[in-house]
């Protein structure tokens, strides 16, 4: 009987996943961002302005399906900065966004190893975009890319909320 029924299980499973994975994206789906915090020599902070929202932000966006976090913000940074990495990305947290919605969680890279040949043109996503001291951020910067700057060069505690 024991045998039968792995049987029927393991025949059944796939299917069966794929119904549990169905009802959880309906009931309990979940949204995930990423954005980094790309630093320069001059320890200077990437940041972009966006055509469609107010405000300077860390570069970054949504995950895609079939896409790792790490995938995902190597691809934000190529499109949003024309930044390549030339060494690896420190997961710096992962952080609740219940401005955005009770669903979405961002995740923080910490960049310092990269290639950047120039700062692309302005385009219908990014209207603006350049490195910045943090001691002087460009007016209109984000309550939550002050808050991320501020625990990874300032040291400050890590807030679980984006802010």
């Amino acid at each position: 009987m024991g045998e039968r029924l792995n049987r029927v299980r393991r025949k059944f499973e796939p299917l069966l996943r794929r119904i549990f994975h169905t009802w959880f994206l309906l009931a309990r789906g979940m949204t995930l961002g990423v954005r980094a915090v790309v630093l320069d020599a001059e320890n200077r902070v990437f940041l972009v302005r966006h055509s469609y929202i107010q405000g300077w932000y860390l570069p970054g966006g949504g995950v895609d399906l079939g896409e790792t976090m790490e995938q995902a913000m190597r691809r934000e940074l190529k499109e949003e900065g024309d930044i390549d990495l030339t060494g690896e990305a420190v997961l710096h947290g992962i952080f609740f966004n219940d401005h955005v919605s009770r669903r979405d969680h961002v995740a923080v890279y910490v960049v310092r190893h990269f290639r950047q040949d120039r700062l692309p043109a302005p385009n219908h996503e990014i209207v603006e975009c350049g490195f910045f001291a943090v001691t002087a951020l460009p007016e209109g910067t984000t309550q939550g890319t002050r808050q991320r700057i501020a625990e990874v060069i300032g040291g400050q505690k890590l807030i679980a909320t984006w802010r």
